[in-house]
């Protein structure tokens, strides 16, 4: 593989300093003596960076162990072998249990390795320390109204903010901290360093995809990969200063604990430990969670107004006080007549959720999430540009690492003019297309078990009418809706575990350069199997269930089987069930998995590992008895963000999309964030080894999902309102019937023709729809069309227009950000001309002297040449070239 040559000289001056006082490899200038680090080598100064482990069979009575795969153990010692013969220290260590032999590799970056590589992934370094405040909009307001802010907290050892820039080793001098080569890089940089070398070292043939240690933790020549964390996050007893505490003992002390959940996020803090892309996750968290406190109120309020409706509703007393007034049809071929007062208590629920406060519900709602996402894009710029990742997707951004092992040829970047891996763009086309199929697919399983279990639900229904249990026959088509939902639910967490599988193995094979388009495009397969996979089922029940049902004598029919029709409630309360089932169900089993699944496989992996310490012993001997390397390989892996922003997005889509079905859907998504933020953050604090920090801008692809989610949230709330609620035929018949809604109920009803009474002796019977006594359409049929048309027109074309207008007045970026980048680009010009105003003068002195100074601007346009589009085969290189020695700066 083509390495980046020896760097060239550089001649631009960097800002220049005042003042080194500063150490940037600790959080503050001024922080007490931290305890004694132990993730080091035996030699008690070298740190240790990362950690290889695998596990072997073993058996005391033989000298050599059984059972150890031979291509394994080839690629393993290939693999160690060239990451020392590119410059890593390495360090084995043992230990023997009862029938397993556990080998940790440690691994060590000497200081020209760190150097090179921080150039080639354009690492960013410290150039000045930035004094200004970080604060928020509500500590503002509060602070603005001298209010006692009850969110505020104290964290300790806040991280210092700097002006960075790329590292460039001929520029050593000029960055902060510089002097002492222990704490210039920080851990985190260090991580990502080694992550870089291990995941673009090949340990047999590149063209076959040997390439990279997470193809060997996958075929399981490796156990585990992974660095190790700062101690032990429990705060020592008994207490000590705050400011003496490890970060993780901060995080976990300020942030993970439960009494926490009132407080700001340390966002900071998590950046410095975690990395930009976890801390951006946490940020939105929190900011949606805020965000849901006035919907969830909002829908709290409606709810109630629904329960006072309940008791004062005109049409409901009319339904419960009707008696044998209303005689309606069977809801299936061998059911008999039904009396409509009956179904008194499930009337009066269904009026609970379809009542006139859902349409403010709706537009409130849909508005809520157009202003949710403007301000969280405020936010996203503050935090990128205080977090150095404004440029970061167009510019810093490097190729994967497995990317540059395995693309068949090079290109030059147009953006910086670095020689770069390439893969033709026609064969990911291709692959792309060949993966979108898939999707296709996937999704047509999807449709046909929604269509399964609405046949399930049809012959669940029958067959419980059919057992002669009077309790039972009555409730039957309740039992089945109920039992259909939760069999849907377990239909879709089965699905997605296998579809997430598949899309990992599709996205990998399409060859995406950077982690940023490889992570967006299979958040993209996902999200569209997700979408259709959770909500397929509502979208049926609010939108296709008893419309098309025909009438009694000439009923539809599915595979022989009469078409489900809404049940005594209306199909609105059906869909609230529906979504309570889904989503308080999967928040449920989601909250249960994160919370006892991560302690169960601890425990398991601890005792898989025969650790010979007593249980009984103490925290503190524990943690000087076991080394830190084998005290983070019994911790679980970390498995990234992706199912927690699906399940988060997931769940905005079912209280925008639906809303007006159930309005206390904000509020169990309040309740179930609080605790999910505390989850996630004890998971990535105590139970997770600590995963590679990885930069990021923005949340990625999730942001424009979530505005496609806004947008169809208005259409399906329109349509919600306009054909499955009643408030629009309510609001028909009081301007033009009864202003009281008197005789409502008789006026939704229709007369069953004639010859079908004749078949069922001679009864009457009446059903739920706008026919004449011939089946025929009323004209109110068509009055109430045009209007429900109407409707959604004004509907979504006003909240459209709304949100068009919070879109314009708010800006995306605040206006404090735009001074201080504007302000840094001014600094940075004035430099530029510093610079080149000194390089005129160098100049004219050497070429006096009679020396020809040759030197190349990063800022000159590029010539001719550089600009064209170049494509170079790669030679498959075993060995990649060690770092030139950087001893000398």
């Amino acid at each position: 593989m083509k390495k980046a040559g020896g760097q060239e000289d550089d001649s631009n001056t960097l800002i220049t300093m005042e003042t080194r006082t500063e150490t940037y490899g600790s959080i503050t200038p001024n922080a007490p003596v931290q305890p004694r680090d132990r993730n080091m080598f035996s030699d008690g100064s070298t740190r240790i960076d990362f950690v290889l482990v695998w596990e072997e069979p073993h058996c005391p009575e033989k000298e050599e162990s059984t059972g150890v795969n031979s291509a394994h153990r080839k690629w393993r010692d290939t693999f160690l072998s060239k990451l020392r013969h590119s410059g890593l220290l390495q360090e084995e260590r043992v230990v023997v249990h009862l029938k397993t032999r556990v080998c940790f590799v440690l691994l060590s970056a000497p200081w020209n390795v760190l150097c090179y590589y921080a150039e080639e992934i354009s690492l960013r370094v410290p150039l000045q320390v930035v004094t200004a405040a970080n604060t928020n909009w509500s500590a503002q307001m509060l602070q603005y109204l001298s209010v006692p802010n009850p969110l505020m907290q104290d964290v300790p050892n806040p991280p210092p903010d700097f002006y960075t820039c790329q590292f460039r080793s001929n520029k050593l001098q000029r960055f902060l901290g510089s002097d002492n080569r222990e704490t210039f890089f920080k851990t985190t940089q260090r991580h990502q360093v080694l992550y870089e070398i291990l995941a673009r070292t090949p340990y047999g043939s590149v063209a076959k995809g040997e390439v990279g240690v997470d193809r060997l933790l996958s075929e399981q020549v490796f156990t585990a990969a992974y660095p190790l964390h700062e101690g032990g996050f429990k705060v020592p007893v008994p207490l000590v200063a705050p400011q003496s505490l490890r970060l993780r003992q901060i995080l976990y002390a300020y942030w993970a604990q439960w009494t926490c959940w009132r407080r700001y996020q340390p966002l900071d803090h998590i950046r410095e430990y975690f990395g930009e892309k976890i801390a951006i996750y946490f940020a939105w968290l929190g900011f949606y969670t805020g965000w849901l406190l006035p919907a969830s109120l909002v829908g709290t309020l409606i709810f109630l107004a629904g329960l006072w409706l309940m008791a004062t509703d005109i049409p409901a007393k009319e339904l419960c006080n009707s008696g044998s007034t209303f005689i309606m049809c069977p809801l299936c071929n061998i059911c008999s007549h039904w009396n409509y007062s009956s179904i008194c208590v499930t009337y009066k629920a269904g009026v609970l959720f379809d009542n006139g406060g859902t349409v403010f519900l709706s537009v409130f709602m849909s508005l809520w999430a157009v202003t949710f996402l403007e301000y969280w894009k405020r936010t996203c710029s503050s935090l990128s540009h205080r977090w150095d990742c404004s440029d970061f997707q167009d510019i810093e951004e490097r190729p994967r690492p497995e990317f540059t092992a395995m693309a068949p040829m090079t290109m030059r970047n147009p953006v910086t003019g670095a020689e770069e891996p390439y893969f033709p763009e026609n064969k990911r086309i291709n692959r792309t297309l060949t993966g979108c199929m898939a999707i296709i697919i996937m999704v047509v399983v999807v449709l046909m078990f929604v269509i399964a279990i609405i046949l399930y639900r049809s012959i669940l229904s029958i067959i419980i009418y059919k057992s002669g249990n009077r309790f039972f026959s009555f409730s039957a088509g309740r039992i089945a809706s109920l039992t259909g939902s939760v069999l849907n639910l377990l239909v879709i967490l089965m699905l997605s575990r296998f579809y997430i599988a598949l899309a990992h193995i599709l996205t990998r094979w399409e060859m995406h350069r950077t982690q940023t388009k490889y992570e967006d495009m299979f958040i993209f397969k996902v999200f569209v199997f997700q979408f259709v996979n959770f909500y397929s089922s509502p979208v049926y029940i609010a939108f296709f269930k008893g419309r098309f049902i025909g009438y009694p004598g000439n009923y539809l029919t599915l595979f022989g089987v009469r078409n489900e029709d809404c049940g005594a409630g209306g199909c609105l309360i059906e869909l609230a069930q529906e979504l309570l089932v889904i989503m308080v169900g999967k928040q449920l089993i989601n909250n249960v998995q994160e919370f006892i699944c991560p302690k169960l496989k601890s425990w398991w992996q601890k005792r898989k590992m025969n650790v010979k310490l007593k249980v009984e012993a103490a925290a503190e001997e524990e943690e000087d008895s076991v080394p830190p390397w084998e005290v983070d390989y019994q911790l679980l892996l970390c498995e990234g963000l992706f199912s927690e922003y699906l399940e988060m997005v997931l769940q905005f889509g079912f209280i925008t999309i639906f809303v007006a079905a159930c309005p206390l859907a904000p509020l169990f998504a309040l309740v179930n964030n609080w605790v999910e933020i505390r989850l996630d953050a004890q998971k990535f604090v105590t139970e997770y080894r600590r995963p590679v920090v990885e930069r990021a801008q923005d949340i990625g692809i999730w942001f424009p999902i979530l505005q496609f989610i806004t947008h169809t949230a208005v259409l399906s709330n329109a349509f919600l309102i306009a054909f499955t609620s009643s408030f629009l035929p309510r609001l028909y018949y009081r301007y033009t019937r009864d202003s009281s809604l008197s005789g409502f109920i008789n006026f939704t009803l229709a007369t069953a023709p004639h010859n079908y009474s004749q078949d069922h002796q001679y009864t009457p019977c009446r059903y739920r729809g706008y026919r004449d006594e011939k089946g025929g359409y009323l004209p109110e049929y068509f009055h109430l069309l045009a209007i429900r048309l109407s409707f959604i027109i004004v509907f979504e074309h006003v909240v459209f227009f709304i949100g068009r207008l919070i879109d314009l007045m708010v800006p995306d970026i605040p206006e404090e950000v735009e001074m201080k980048v504007k302000r840094e680009h001014y600094m940075a010009k004035e430099a530029l001309a510093e610079n080149q105003s000194l390089g005129r003068k160098l100049s004219e002195k050497n070429v006096q002297s009679g020396e020809v100074l040759k030197r190349r601007s990063r800022h000159s346009p590029p010539t001719s040449d550089t600009s064209q589009t170049t494509l170079r085969r790669i030679p498959e290189e075993p060995d990649p070239p060690p770092p030139r020695d950087l001893d000398h700066l």
